[in-house]
C-alpha cells in the first residue's frame, strides 16, 4: 500500500514540475526538463519521507496530513532552491520551483482525501487466519485491535488448537472449520495462515499446511508475521532455533565498521555546522537560568558496545541535585527538570553534545540508546536477551526512539528491546538512513522528551 502511494505521489510531483516549467517558460519538455523533474520529485519525497508522510502506520487525518505535507513543501521549496542555483541551464528558475511546489502540494493533499475517502488503500489487504487461539495468539489479538495495526491485512479469525492455552480471545473472532483447514482456506480466499500455537508437537495439521502452502498460501511463524507488521520482535516468544535460523543479525567487519566510522564522522560534523548556534544559544540559556557559575554540561556513565562503559555527554537538563537519592528513571513532567530543559528536551537539543561522543568511536549516529550501568544490571536480570542490544554500538537516535514513545519502567525497556532487535536483525546502510530521515519528524514536531 505504501508502494502505491509513493509511486503515486511521484507521478503527481513530476506532473506537477512539468506544468509549473511549460506555465514559466512556455516550451516544450525536454531531456533537461525530465531529468531535473525526476529530480524534484526525488528531493520532494525525501522531505515527504522525512516528515512521516510514509509512515504505514501514521495516526494522522487529513488536517494532520496537510500540515505535515505543508511543512514538507516549505522544506523542499528551500532545498530546491538552493539547488536550482547550480543548475547551468534554463530548465528552472526560482519562480518555476514555487509553482511546482505549490502544484505538488495540492495534488499530494487532494490524492491522500481521495485515499481516505475512498479507503483504496484496503483493496490489496491479504487475508490471514491463525492457528490458535491461546495465550501465544492472544499476543496478536491484543497487538493488533486497531484497525491501523491491520492496514495490510484482513484477520479472519483465530482457529481452535489441540493443547492451547486458555485465553481471553472474543467469541466472535475464533473460527470454527466445519470442513477442515483447506476447504476454508480456499471458500475464503486466505493469503496467509500465521501458525501460533502453544503446543505443536502432534498438535499442528500436518497434511492440511502441506496442501495449502503447494497452493501458494503464506504460512508464517507468529515471530515473523509480527516482526513483519509490528516493526519489532517478540522477545517473549523468542527461542534460539528461531534466532539461528532467521535471516539477519549480519556480523560486523572490518570494512563495514570503517565505513561506519566515516559515515558517522561525516554526519556528525555537518550536525554541528547546522546546529552550532543552537548549541550556543542552549548554553546562554542554561547559564541565564541557573547562574553563570552552574555547569551547562553532565557526564554520565552508559553501557555501549559489548558492555564497554563510557563517558556520555550531553546539555544539563535537571537541578544539579536531581540525584542526591541516587539514579532515577527520568519520567514524564519529572519536577527534577529545568525550565530550559524541557524545551531542550522536547526539541532533542541536549542530545547534541554526543557529537563528541560519535566522532570518539563510542556511538553511532543510529544504534539503541546506550542506557546506565545502574538500569542495565537491573535490566538484564529481568528481561530475555537484554544483553543483545550491546552488540552494536549505541546510537544518537535509533528505531525504538522512533517507533516508542518515551519509557521509564521495566516494562518500558522490554517495549523497546524488542524495536531494537528487530534493529539489530535488519541493520543497513538503508535502514539507518530512513532512520536518521524520519527522526527529523521528531526535532520538527517536538516529539522528544
Amino acid at each position: 500500500m505504501q508502494k502505491f502511494l509513493f509511486l503515486g505521489d511521484f507521478c503527481l510531483i513530476f506532473v506537477a514540475f512539468v506544468l509549473a516549467t511549460e506555465q514559466t517558460f512556455k516550451q516544450a519538455q525536454n531531456l533537461d526538463n525530465i531529468s531535473v523533474g525526476i529530480m524534484f520529485a526525488v528531493v520532494m519525497q525525501v522531505t515527504f519521507l522525512g516528515l512521516g508522510l510514509y509512515k504505514s502506520k501514521l495516526r494522522e487525518k487529513l488536517l494532520g496530513l496537510t500540515r505535515r505535507l505543508f511543512i514538507a513543501t516549505a522544506i523542499s521549496y528551500l532545498l530546491l532552491s538552493i539547488m536550482v542555483q547550480f543548475i547551468e541551464n534554463h530548465v528552472v528558475n526560482s519562480e518555476s520551483i514555487f509553482y511546482a511546489c505549490v502544484y505538488s502540494l495540492l495534488a499530494s493533499a487532494i490524492f491522500r482525501f481521495l485515499l481516505i475517502r475512498n479507503n483504496v488503500l484496503g483493496f490489496a489487504r491479504r487475508n490471514v487466519v491463525v492457528l490458535g487461539c491461546g495465550q501465544r495468539a492472544l499476543i496478536i489479538e491484543e497487538r493488533m485491535r486497531r484497525d491501523v495495526d491491520k492496514e495490510g491485512f484482513n484477520l479472519l479469525g483465530f482457529v481452535h488448537m489441540e493443547g492451547d492455552i486458555p485465553a481471553d480471545i472474543k467469541e466472535n473472532h475464533i473460527v470454527v472449520l466445519k470442513n477442515g483447514l483447506v476447504e476454508f482456506v480456499i471458500k475464503n480466499h486466505v493469503h496467509e495462515i500465521v501458525v501460533a500455537t502453544d503446543e505443536r508437537r502432534e498438535n499442528l495439521p500436518v497434511d492440511d499446511l502441506f496442501s495449502c502452502k503447494l497452493r501458494g498460501v503464506v504460512v508464517t511463524e507468529i515471530l515473523d508475521f509480527i516482526e513483519k507488521e509490528t516493526g519489532q520482535i517478540a522477545v517473549n516468544l523468542i527461542y534460539p532455533s528461531w534466532v539461528i535460523y532467521s535471516d539477519g543479525f549480519v556480523p560486523s567487519n572490518d570494512i563495514r565498521n570503517t565505513f561506519d566510522w566515516l559515515f558517522n564522522a561525516a554526519l556528525s560534523t555537518i550536525l554541528f555546522l547546522v546546529a552550532w548556534p543552537f548549541m550556543l544559544l542552549t548554553v546562554i540559556a542554561i547559564k541565564l537560568e541557573d547562574g553563570l557559575d552552574k555547569p551547562c554540561f553532565y557526564k554520565q556513565e552508559r553501557v555501549g558496545l559489548r558492555g564497554n562503559i563510557f563517558q556520555i555527554i550531553k546539555f544539563r537538563s535537571m537541578k544539579l541535585d536531581a540525584e542526591n537519592n541516587g539514579a532515577q528513571w527520568a519520567k514524564t513532567s519529572d519536577s527534577r527538570i529545568t525550565k530550559v530543559g524541557s524545551i531542550i528536551r522536547k526539541y532533542r537539543i541536549d542530545e547534541l553534545p554526543q557529537i563528541y561522543n560519535v566522532l570518539a568511536g563510542d556511538m553511532g549516529f543510529v544504534g539503541p540508546r546506550p542506557e546506565r550501568p545502574e538500569f542495565v544490571e537491573q535490566l538484564r536480570t529481568k528481561i530475555p536477551y537484554y544483553n543483545e542490544r550491546h552488540n552494536v554500538k549505541s546510537g544518537l537516535t535509533g528505531w525504538a526512539q522512533l517507533k516508542y514513545p518515551y519509557g521509564a519502567t521495566v516494562m518500558d525497556a522490554e517495549e523497546k528491546l524488542k524495536f531494537d532487535l528487530y534493529y539489530i536483525k535488519h541493520r543497513s546502510f538503508f535502514l539507518d538512513l530512513s532512520i536518521i530521515i524520519q527522526t527529523f519528524e521528531v526535532i520538527l514536531f517536538g516529539k522528544g522528551r
